[in-house]
């Protein structure tokens, strides 16, 4: 089984970003001629989400894989602050990064949370991402505008998150293994295995437990700063300048939404795929997400 540090073929940095914040990142591919890629994982994971993905693509380019601050091996600062997660701070991060590993340009991809950060870093840093795949989410001010009724209880992790310091670290604490393995059971389609070992869900789980104060204010951020800086870029109209690839559930079928709309909005070149795959599809279906990150690279 492949580490849950580090992938074949790959090395572990860490690197300041910010004043008392390091990531963690596994690098692999350096040297080659291909277009440098990073990639972001989701929640509640790690890394290591991208372990079939990474080293496929680092036969052909230079391929960072950090743990964002607040998850896995990163530094955890405390969430005194609202920017201190809010998505432009962790784009930041992923920009200096990459910048301190002699990459000034790259093809970002990011799934979950990471996504989020991905857009940001679209946003924010059009002349550093050259390409943009987003798995699995929809645009913040989006999602929380598609969710109402019985049907948003789908999302409740959203809503307890938001919730002010305290009440959501406290109740999450105290059963952290069975909140965090929900999402692992409930985001695997029915009758399907899932697509971790006993190993990695067991890494995933350790790394969550640890986290919970920051992966709270991550989300936290969501419903609050992160919602002000893409409704000022909204307001101004300020769009996704480079190629974009959204591999997606539909769920704009079950609630009622146009997803491909949604993101066209931000996003005038853009390529919208939906998968049968479910959510964690960089490890249930490596091959599906290898071909749409390897179409979006060509654009």
């Amino acid at each position: 089984m492949t580490s849950p540090t580090t992938f074949p073929g790959f090395h572990d940095v860490r690197v300041t970003v910010d004043d008392g914040v390091a990531l963690h990142a596994a690098v692999g591919g350096s040297g080659r001629s291909g277009r440098a890629v990073v990639l972001l994982h989701g929640f509640p994971q790690t890394h290591l989400c991208w372990r079939h993905v990474a080293p496929a693509l680092a036969a052909d380019h230079t391929v960072v894989v950090p743990d964002l601050r607040g998850y896995g091996a990163s530094d955890k600062p405390a969430g005194t602050s609202p920017d201190t997660y809010s998505k432009r701070t962790m784009a930041r991060d992923v920009v200096r990064l990459a910048a301190v590993l002699g990459v000034d340009r790259f093809a970002l991809a990011g799934h979950d949370r990471g996504a989020l950060v991905a857009v940001r870093a679209g946003l924010d840093h059009p002349e550093v991402v050259t390409h943009l795949a987003v798995l699995d989410v929809l645009p913040t001010l989006d999602m929380w505008d598609v969710l109402h009724g019985a049907d948003a209880a789908v999302a409740f992790h959203l809503y307890l998150m938001a919730q002010p310091a305290g009440l959501p670290e406290a109740m999450i604490t105290g059963a952290a293994d069975t909140f965090f393995g929900h999402f692992l059971d409930a985001w695997t389609p029915p009758g399907t295995p899932a697509p971790f070992d006993a190993d990695v869900r067991a890494e995933y789980l350790r790394r969550s437990r640890e986290a919970v104060g920051s992966i709270v204010a991550d989300y936290r951020a969501s419903a609050g700063v992160d919602v002000e800086h893409d409704r000022a870029d909204r307001d101004a109209g300020r769009r996704l300048a480079m190629p974009v690839t959204v591999v997606q559930q539909d769920w704009g079928a079950a609630l009622g939404y146009d997803a491909a709309g949604l993101w066209g909005a931000w996003a005038p070149d853009l390529d919208h795929r939906t998968t049968t795959a479910g959510h964690f599809m960089a490890e249930s279906a490596p091959d599906q997400v290898l071909a749409a990150l390897r179409d979006l690279l060509t654009r």
